[in-house]
């Protein structure tokens, strides 16, 4: 599809902008999995063509610009008050479907920027961030290249961007969507635990260098919290997982057979020890309106997806969007 001509050794690099970022009290970052964001333009370089008009999907302009409709609702329905300021997201499949997102008049208003970079998913699928003009000023930006030591096939690389929020604040961010089940949980399990252990060695390295470093992590992790990939890997005495108290309770934020929640937010306790920016009391969401789920053969009420194995449902997404609320705490 649209082909972005960006230098592939960029794996590190800083941006410098004189826009300042506005002194607020509290910040929402969210996270979504949009579930094949694809235009549908054909892109010899990915494999795209399931998103093409003469492809599996049918994919042509006009369920293209529903699927942005949809999206935009979800997004600009997050926070009651105002548009999140940090929104994490993956399965978009390049810079020009952001662009076309973010300028959605649902979203317009955020005059969101863009923090991206094709990766090199063998489906064409990277991680993104957007952010409100104001809201997060990027000092350093890192794409986390994944390769495995016992599969050379290709995933999406990982997102970190260090950051200033609240005037003064800064936080470290990672964008992450592991790999998939596909092929069974046990047999993809090692894969995922690689990753948990690229994102530890470098939220240790932070942490080594400031121990009240602010870090979130979110993403799909394709792992409920219970999993091993946390729970021995990524969760260390510094981190804490938000989202394991939900799964516990029976949440989750995609549904097969039952709930699972893949779709986390992870932070350092610095974020929770009622000093200096906090995550809100009870603010991190698992966004589950009425109107983004249907209810199956079974009775069961599960998220409205776009489509499935050539079949178009028209919904949103197979996932839930998930956030949290950043307080500045006097």
């Amino acid at each position: 599809m649209r082909k972005l001509f960006i230098p592939a050794i960029l794996a590190l690099f800083l941006i410098s902008s004189c826009t300042s970022v506005n002194d607020t009290d509290d910040i929402r970052v969210a996270f979504y999995n949009v579930e094949n964001l694809f235009d549908t333009v054909d892109d010899p370089s990915i494999n795209d063509e399931e998103y093409l008009p003469d492809g599996r999907a049918k994919w042509d302009q006009e369920k293209y610009d529903h699927k942005l409709n949809q999206l935009a609702r979800v997004l600009s329905s997050i926070d009651t008050t105002s548009l999140p300021g940090i929104i994490g997201l993956c399965e978009v499949e390049n810079k020009g479907v952001l662009e076309d997102l973010t300028s959605h008049p649902k979203l317009i208003g955020g005059d969101y920027k863009i923090i991206h970079k094709n990766s090199p998913d063998f489906r064409g699928i990277d991680v993104a961030l957007i952010y409100k003009n104001g809201s997060y000023k990027p000092i350093e930006n890192e794409w986390m290249n994944v390769t495995f030591p016992f599969d050379e096939r290709t995933t999406r690389d990982i997102l970190y961007s260090k950051g200033m929020i609240m005037g003064d604040q800064i936080v470290h961010i990672f964008v992450n969507h592991w790999t998939s089940r596909w092929g069974g949980a046990a047999e993809t399990e090692p894969k995922r635990i690689f990753i948990a252990n690229l994102i530890k060695e470098k939220t240790e390295e932070i942490l080594k260098e400031d121990p009240m470093a602010q870090i979130i992590i979110m993403g799909d992790l394709n792992d409920n919290p219970t999993d091993k990939s946390l729970v021995e890997n990524l969760i260390t005495e510094d981190m804490y997982n938000l989202s394991a108290p939900k799964f516990a309770n029976g949440e989750g934020t995609l549904y097969y057979r039952s709930w699972d929640l893949f779709d986390q937010m992870i932070v350092s306790k610095s974020l929770i020890d009622d000093k200096g920016v906090d995550v809100l009391n009870n603010t991190h969401d698992i966004f589950k309106a009425d109107w983004l789920l249907f209810t199956d053969n079974k009775g069961n009420k599960r998220p409205n997806r776009t489509g499935s194995g050539g079949r178009y449902y028209g919904g949103f997404s197979d996932h839930l969007a998930v956030s949290l609320v950043l307080q500045k705490l006097n």
